[in-house]
């Protein structure tokens, strides 16, 4: 186990240069222009902007900015932000408590939630629980989440007045009051996110035990006297948990990288929104960084999965 994850290591570094060179070009060459915003400024005079071009390193070819950029990155060193002038590193771990807040929690709510529907949706098939369940879960994964969102801020904040459908991330968290105007704000866009993980992942898990529970292997579980609970829970769920475990694990990163769509709506200050307003901005420091860290923890939650298979599967081994 040991060497192969570090082989899997070790093709990961050349895999992640090919990305970070990938993503850095077509920021470079796709159209716009961080220094806009003075262009059109009459104030600014033409010297100013080309002085201002050339501390940010606009006026050298796109490759040698790739390689300057990468070898920062190796040091830990994100670059500066266009527009704010501000370490990137420290926009991120600003935006990142937001994003873990909202999108983190409606993904650990949503796993849970799905790994108990599914798992009884598949026991009791046919039954009432199972038609809501499947009905209940086409609804949450086909319908948008931006309509989802709209939907929930009509009703409960336009209508009913129970959540504030601004997010205030100047809000602090000091005594209960401040925790519980922190839980209002954070309910419908939770739940929106719940809503669609929870009913992909209980699809997933329903189908794949409804696979296992006829084969022979549960049936001389029972044959053996164990009870049923038991059965379905240390030997179906357990089986039908690996493939899940790739869905489970390729979401986290995503939840790192920020819902875009909730975040715009709710106006939720998190990675996502970060990255929408830097392209919209041409911000290439901060697009590439994001891209990047988002390609590195999608290899890594990768690996971690693959080591889980070991972990639920003793018949996978290795080498």
């Amino acid at each position: 186990m040991g060497r192969y994850i570090i082989r899997r290591l070790l093709i990961a570094i050349p895999t992640l240069l090919v990305i970070s060179f990938v993503v850095y070009a077509i920021l470079a060459l796709a159209p716009g222009d961080p220094l806009s915003q003075f262009a059109t400024n009459p104030n600014v005079p033409p010297e100013v902007r080309e002085h201002i071009r050339e501390q940010l390193g606009l006026n050298q070819p796109w490759h040698v900015r790739y390689v300057k950029w990468l070898i920062a990155l190796v040091k830990g060193d994100f670059g500066y932000s266009f527009m704010s002038h501000l370490p990137v590193i420290n926009l991120l771990v600003e935006r990142l408590p937001n994003t873990l807040a909202v999108v983190g929690v409606a993904y650990v709510l949503g796993v849970a939630l799905a790994v108990p529907i599914g798992m009884i949706s598949a026991v009791k098939r046919y039954s009432i629980f199972d038609h809501l369940a499947t009905t209940f879960a086409f609804i949450g994964f086909s319908v948008p989440t931006f309509f989802t969102g709209l939907l929930l801020i009509i009703v409960f904040s336009i209508n009913l007045h129970w959540f504030p459908f601004i997010y205030d991330s100047t809000l602090k968290v000091r005594d209960l009051a401040s925790l519980i105007d922190q839980m209002k704000q954070s309910i419908m866009p939770i739940i929106v996110l719940a809503l669609f993980d929870t009913a992909t992942l209980a699809r997933y898990i329903r189908a794949e035990m409804l696979e296992h529970l006829p084969l022979d292997y549960v049936r001389t579980a029972r044959g053996k006297g164990i009870a049923e609970r038991l059965v379905v829970v240390r030997h179906v769920l357990r089986n039908s948990l690996i493939p899940v475990v790739t869905l489970v694990a390729l979401g986290v990163p995503a939840v790192f990288a920020g819902a875009i769509v909730t975040e715009q709506i709710f106006r939720v200050p998190g990675i996502g929104e970060l990255l929408i307003r830097s392209i919209n901005d041409s911000d290439t420091p901060v697009v590439a960084a994001i891209v990047f860290l988002f390609a590195v923890l999608v290899v890594l939650f990768n690996l971690i999965a693959d080591v889980l298979y070991a972990v639920l599967d003793p018949r996978i081994r290795y080498a």
